[in-house]
């Protein structure tokens, strides 16, 4: 039993005749009468008493008649309910940038994109956030990262055709507590930071990770905890800390913080999707969305002729 069936049968119901019926459908005569056949060899029974003066419905008929009827409204009701349905994007976070640079990227969004519905899924847990993107859980995760390939600053990405486009800088600082020695240098060098408490939370956090990076082993780690732990240890001079520059730009200007003279690389602000599903409708038009700013643009899709990144 199909829908067109259940419309062409209430229009041969509603005109009494296949010809008039034909004519309100805009078909064939002929397809309305197989339609009605095919109906009644599926249903097994007979839906119209046929008669000089036209069609009248049979017993069967008036029963189908209230199903047909109420089928059809459901029927243009899901139509109209997912015809009109603002899309949703299902983006993931660290929760270390989930207060900052979340709100600006749904800023960028609702001014680019105001039918799109966001819903933000943060995370502390970088892996956690790329399994559910690799497993189409999410659409797209926001995550801090360095280099030209995903995963540069040092953590394993899962198997599964990630894309990835950097959004925008995340400048990191070098802070100890003002009364450190380090910090009325005017210039350190590494050999300098060498023997010092570097405070730190997790060996797969991002600033671990870039620690390792800039200072490799020669420095004593000590596990204190997530960025709010590492920022007041740091003030209470129990260590330097590498942080985020917005996390700690106010508590320096306040003097509680000093930002040591160090050329730290910052990290990248990276939105991650998988490029295989680029192809779904207004997916990489909602990437689009997130990703324009200035000066940044997604790369071709895949199959375009370039390989996803």
């Amino acid at each position: 039993m199909e829908l067109r069936q259940l419309r062409t049968f209430e229009a041969v119901v509603a005109h009494r005749t296949v010809t008039d019926a034909a004519v309100a459908l805009d078909l064939a005569p002929s397809s309305v009468s197989e339609q009605i056949r095919a109906l009644e060899r599926d249903l097994g029974v007979a839906l119209f008493e046929r008669g000089p003066r036209g069609m009248r419905p049979t017993a069967a008929g008036e029963r189908l008649r209230g199903w047909a009827r109420r089928l059809l409204d459901q029927a243009d009701q899901a139509r109209r309910d997912v015809a009109q349905a603002r899309p949703v994007m299902r983006l993931g976070a660290l929760e270390t940038i989930a207060a900052v640079h979340v709100p600006a990227l749904l800023a960028r969004l609702a001014e680019r994109r105001p039918d799109l519905v966001v819903e933000v899924r943060s995370d502390g847990v970088r892996d956690r956030l790329l399994d559910a993107v690799a497993a189409a859980d999410l659409d797209a995760a926001l995550l801090l990262d360095a280099g030209d390939d995903l995963g540069g600053l040092g953590f394993g990405a899962p198997a599964a055709p990630l894309a990835f486009l950097d959004l925008d800088p995340v400048p990191l600082a070098l802070v100890a507590a003002p009364d450190h020695p380090l910090a009325a240098a005017s210039r350190l060098r590494r050999e300098d930071l060498y023997g010092q408490r570097l405070l730190v939370n997790v060996p797969a956090c991002s600033f671990w990770l870039a620690g390792e990076r800039l200072l490799g082993d020669r420095v004593e780690r000590v596990r204190a905890g997530g960025v709010p732990v590492m920022r007041a240890w740091a003030e209470r001079g129990l260590g330097i800390a590498l942080l985020p520059w917005f996390a700690v730009a106010d508590r320096v200007a306040a003097g509680a913080l000093a930002r040591l003279a160090f050329d730290v690389p910052g990290l990248n602000l990276r939105l991650v999707w998988r490029a295989d599903r680029e192809a779904l409708p207004g997916m990489r038009e909602i990437l689009y969305a997130s990703a324009a700013s200035d000066g940044v643009s997604l790369p071709p899709p895949a199959g375009d002729g370039a390989a996803p990144r």
